[in-house]
This record gives structure tokens, sequence and C-alpha cells, in this order.
């Protein structure tokens, strides 16, 4: 429970972080007026829509100050983004990246993957950010992931699974990590697509200490099942397969109490929906 509560603190902080406006007295003292002005232009946008036409023409405002000000960029591509005007977002966070790539790269990689899908672009992005910097490169914009679990997951999504397993494994050994909200499921679950069972149960049990919901039971499910299909001993595949039954019957439980997989925005990787685990049920309780 410490460690969600400590995830979920991290999580409101880095969305905060990641969406308010820039400190503008930073440009004054590092003597940059053009950035100092457009930054200061920018609370004006207080009190205006997202989507609304006078907020969009503001940053256009803020633009004409300086255009290579990268935060008023990444500001109006967020609306063409929710919109689903992917292609304008890409120009306006282009433009981002190119003037502030140190600040922007992560976003953009972010975005990639959660919102497109876009398993080599995001992976080109978040390298090129590691490259770059010469400290922790950060989580995603939500605070749900750090971005090297997002490049793992990215790196399995192309088939690369060995790699994402390595990728996860070295970022949570980290000693400065904040275990994420789904590290430990997303981790079994490689393990269990490899068929390291056993290892893939032991971070799924680590995930219940994390963060319990219906997807590390179905998983754990899927786990002992496969264990008991290639068991020679008999007895030991009818306990395990007694085991998988009562882990999807949990997963059920879970599931209809509301603890599991959201995101408001796209479908997670690894998520199972209620007609995946009852169908394990019904073919378990078939046997």
């Amino acid at each position: 429970m410490k460690n969600i509560i400590t995830t979920l603190l991290l999580l409101l902080l880095t969305t905060l972080a990641a969406t308010a406006q820039p400190n503008c007295l930073v440009y004054k003292n590092e003597g940059d007026m053009k950035k100092y002005e457009a930054c200061e232009k920018c609370s004006e946008l207080a009190g205006h829509y997202q989507f609304s036409k006078e907020f969009q023409e503001k940053l256009d405002e803020v633009l004409e100050i300086d255009s290579t000000f990268a935060w008023a960029y990444r500001a109006k591509s967020v609306a063409y983004l929710k919109s689903g005007d992917f292609i304008r977002w890409k120009e306006l966070m282009d433009k981002a990246v190119q003037y502030d790539p140190e600040n922007m790269l992560g976003y953009r990689g972010w975005c990639r993957f959660q919102f497109f899908r876009d398993y080599e672009g995001a992976i080109a992005d978040l390298e090129e950010l590691d490259k770059l910097v010469d400290y922790d490169i950060g989580y995603s914009v939500t605070g749900e992931y750090h971005l090297k679990i997002a490049m793992a997951i990215c790196y399995r999504s192309i088939g690369e699974k060995e790699k994402a397993i390595k990728l996860i494994e070295e970022q949570i050994g980290n000693e400065k990590h904040f275990a994420g909200l789904y590290d430990y499921l997303h981790l079994g679950s490689l393990y269990l697509e490899v068929g390291e069972f056993e290892r893939s149960i032991e971070a799924l049990e680590k995930q219940i200490n994390e963060n319990d919901m219906a997807e590390v039971h179905y998983y754990l499910g899927m786990n002992y099942y496969r264990m008991s299909m290639v068991r020679s001993d008999y007895q030991r595949g009818l306990a395990e397969k007694e085991k998988a039954l009562n882990e999807f019957i949990k997963a059920k439980e879970l599931y209809t109490s509301g603890k599991r997989m959201r995101d408001g925005y796209s479908h997670p990787v690894d998520k199972v929906f209620l007609e995946e685990i009852e169908l394990q049920i019904e073919n378990l309780e078939s046997l």
C-alpha cells in the first residue's frame, strides 16, 4: 500500500509538472528576454478552454514573440491529439522537439506509444533522449510508467521479448526506481510468453503486493494452466489446474468489483476482459 501511495503521488507530481507553464524567471535569469516575454504571455491562457479558438490564438501570439518557444507548440498540440488529428499533432510536436529535445522527446515518445502504437518511433525518441541526457529519463506524462518500462513494452511489441525483459529487470533493479502501477504485471506476462512459468509467478506475486488487480490473477491462472499441460505427473497437473481455476475465479471477482487496468485514452497492454476470464473458467470447469 505504501508503494501504491508513493506511485500515485509521483503520478500527480509528474502530471502537474508536465502540464504546468514553465517558470518564466528561468529565462529572465538566463538573459533570454524573448523567451521570458513569450512565457509571460502564456499567463493570458488562464480561463480559456483548451479546445477553444481563443486558446489557440493566444498561443499563436506567444509564437509571434518567439517562434522557438517549444512549450507553446506542445500546448497547441494537445487539443489535436485529444481530437484525433494526429497529423497536425505530430507537426506541432516535431517543432517542439526541434527547439527543446531534452524536454520534449520523452513526451513525444510516450504519445507515440500510448496513442499511435508507433513502437519503433517511440523507441527512437526514448533512446535518443537517453543518449542526450546524463540523468534519469523520467516517467510518462501520466506518471504510471517509467519511460524505460515503456521502451521495454515497445520492444516486446515488435517481437524483441528478451530485450524487453532485460530492460524491465534493469529498471526495476535500479535502487532509485519507484515501482510503477503495472511494472511486475508486464514482467510476469513477458516471462509467461517465453515459457518461464516460475519466474512469471514470482513477478506476478510481487505485483499483488504493489497493486493487486484482475489481470494479475488471470496471468497467474494462465501460468498454472500451461504448467499443468506439460506435467508428466498426472496428480501434479490436476493440482495445477485447480490452482488455475481458483486464480481465474479471483480474477473475475476483482474485475467485477472494478479492480482492473484502466486507461481513459487507449487499450492498456496486458489488459484482459471479463469474457476472456469467463472463457477460462468455463473451459476448466468442463474438464
